[in-house]
């Protein structure tokens, strides 16, 4: 992981190798995406088509593609629950899955409506909770920055 200046509008980047987190982002938006980024990381070593959901998407989105886009990012925090269990981040899992569904929700309307409004407006309390899902064994795999790709 690698704490810099990452680009606006962004506030993390990966490469299959190595997650990128910017310098200004707090402590809570720091673990969040420091987990989900593995999660996509997890993802893009073990399935070519998970890598090409990765790369950039220009809104809008078409209906039929949004379910598969709205699995990738479910799968992605899956994988991260199963990170932050296996160092022994066992009390956050509500927070989690409330952070997760707002980045979720926040991602499926700026594909369907091409705007980008603040993220803590699509903040709910209580969702449903995540299943961890297993990491596979993987190798990380050095590709492209998606500088201004899906994590916005």
């Amino acid at each position: 992981m690698v704490t810099r200046d990452v680009p606006d509008p962004l506030t993390g980047d990966l490469n299959g190798a190595e997650i990128h987190v910017d310098c200004a982002v707090t402590p809570e938006q720091r673990l969040f995406l420091l987990a989900h980024l593995f999660g996509h990381t997890v993802q893009w070593n073990i399935s070519p088509e998970a890598f090409e959901l990765g790369r950039p998407q220009a809104p809008p989105v078409m209906e039929q593609g949004l379910p598969i886009l709205m699995e990738y990012e479910r799968e992605a925090a899956r994988y991260a629950l199963a990170l932050l269990h296996e160092v022994e981040i066992t009390d956050v899992d509500q927070w989690f899955a409330d952070y997760a569904a707002c980045d979720a929700a926040y991602l499926r309307h700026y594909y369907v409506n091409a705007e980008k409004r603040e993220f803590l407006s699509f903040w709910l309390e209580g969702t449903a909770r995540l299943q961890a899902q297993p990491i596979p064994p993987f190798t990380p795999t050095n590709r492209a920055f998606r500088s201004d790709g899906v994590v916005i």
